[in-house]
């Protein structure tokens, strides 16, 4: 049966997701373009025809399973309700035990991106952004006066570096914390910097987003 023929567009995204798939089963280190090209059955010379390299093939991919969880975190916080409410929807959503799907693939992304110049570039900008979308929330909250955060800058980065971190012990050693305790610990940390009252959780940011996750995967992260 002949191969149906993809438009540039259309195969650039098969190559990315296969990609992504290869770097998940393999990491960054050992994938080869010749997993990608395998993956889908074609040649090496097409691979290369859209990313002159691996490196570059490995940067775009994680960029595009990145942007996929960029684009549902700006979702849930463009919601219509109150700060607080998507923050804790976000952040439930974020941590390592719920929704996002790109945990594994982001602690691959950073490890390789201390050799790798165009992923360290690519992670760091997709990081910020993550950043810049939560802080841009909790200054509108703090200003509409439903809670006190002086440095709403520094609050989205003690609350990413502070999930980042559980994501890499979850990640590594799998089942050494409940879920229920590290959604309880993401919410103690969002009380914390947003000077909420000392409670847990009301469950805001546990509905369902009508979107399958790889939970204990994570930010994963279209997939990271």
């Amino acid at each position: 049966m002949a191969r149906v023929r993809l438009s540039v567009a259309e195969r650039r995204e098969e190559l990315l997701r296969a990609a992504v798939e290869q770097i998940e089963a393999r990491g960054v280190a050992a994938v080869r373009i010749s997993d990608v090209a395998a993956a889908l059955g074609v040649s090496n010379a097409l691979v290369l025809y859209h990313f002159s390299s691996k490196e570059q093939l490995v940067a775009a991919a994680f960029a595009h399973a990145a942007e996929a969880d960029l684009g549902r975190l700006r979702r849930i916080l463009g919601r219509r309700s109150t700060a607080v409410r998507r923050l804790r929807a976000a952040v439930r959503w974020y941590a390592p035990t719920g929704r996002a799907k790109g945990w594994r693939l982001w602690i691959e992304g950073w490890a390789a991106s201390l050799r790798d110049p165009e992923l360290r570039r690519v992670a760091a900008s997709l990081d910020q952004e993550w950043k810049t979308a939560l802080a841009r929330v909790i200054a509108e909250g703090a200003a509409a006066g439903e809670f006190r955060c002086a440095d709403p800058a520094g609050a989205a980065w003690r609350l990413t570096a502070f999930l980042d971190g559980l994501a890499v012990q979850t990640t590594a050693y799998a089942g050494s914390l409940s879920r229920t305790a590290m959604l309880r610990w993401a919410d103690a940390a969002l009380v914390r910097e947003l000077n909420l009252p000392n409670e847990t959780g009301d469950g805001d940011g546990d509905e369902d987003d009508g979107e399958d996750g790889h939970e204990g995967e994570g930010r994963e992260p279209g997939q990271v």
